[in-house]
């Protein structure tokens, strides 16, 4: 026990003698390097749509991160980290949709193979391309509250996409995986947990500083031995994702 108590205030310490970088990528999205953990928020209106223009600025986070060698905080507004893709974009045609799927795809599978650990702080709700988020990610703390998880596609009246399918059935837990997909079951924090969406559920109010607590934990893995671990490990997946995203070029909503 003294040992942890001393790591965590050597910890403790040396986030403190660090100073904090503050860079908005654009009005949607924010990102803040505290010594080594680098925090990304999405802040796109009321449900946080994840539009072209929200990948755009979700990769130069994500660029900017990687060059800082940084342990990511993935998180969203109070009470939602995101509704899913822009309805807009994906009502405004065929096209458009198809892009913005593939878009979202691969921002997904680079959270997959990141070189640094990814955690998702998971404030609120989380529903399809948002749920999707937490699943690419390495560690996800959620909110207690009556909040709704899931992936919904279906009952909205679209298609789910190969890529999706390929990510949920990796992810999720083989007993939750088609209530998911195929009955686009929503669930509470506590039961997403149970599913595979979520690994550890907290008051709402402490959500982004556990998530910031464990990232700064995660500062004192071999990141080399981790990458190339965490390729080994997923290298099915990956795969996958691959094809289905080449498959998903020819996706009708």
């Amino acid at each position: 026990m003294k040992f942890f108590m001393k790591l965590f205030m050597e910890l403790f310490m040396k986030k403190k003698r660090n100073q904090i970088l503050e860079i908005s990528m654009s009005e949607l999205v924010r990102y803040q390097l505290d010594g080594k953990v680098a925090t990304i928020t999405i802040d796109n209106g009321k449900v946080n749509a994840l539009s072209p223009e929200v990948f755009t600025q979700l990769n130069a986070a994500l660029d900017q991160a990687e060059a800082d060698q940084a342990i990511v905080v993935l998180t969203g507004s109070v009470g939602v980290l995101s509704g899913g893709y822009d309805l807009k974009v994906m009502g405004s045609g065929v096209e458009s949709a198809v892009a913005l799927v593939s878009t979202g795809s691969k921002f997904t599978r680079r959270l997959l193979a990141f070189p640094t650990p990814v955690v998702t702080a998971c404030g609120g709700h989380a529903i399809a391309k948002g749920a999707f988020l937490m699943l690419a990610t390495d560690l996800r703390i959620g909110a207690e509250g009556n909040f709704k998880i899931g992936l919904n596609e279906v009952l909205i009246g679209m298609t789910m996409h190969n890529a999706g399918i390929a990510l949920a059935r990796g992810r999720l837990l083989p007993a939750y995986f088609e209530r998911s997909v195929v009955l686009a079951e929503l669930f509470n924090p506590q039961e997403a947990k149970v599913a595979g969406f979520l690994d550890k559920v907290v008051p709402a109010e402490q959500v982004l500083e556990v998530a910031q607590q464990a990232a700064l934990a995660l500062t004192q893995l071999n990141m080399k031995a981790h990458h190339e671990t965490k390729l080994k490990a997923r290298a099915g997946i990956l795969e996958e994702l691959d094809r289905a995203i080449e498959l998903d070029q020819d996706f009708r909503v």
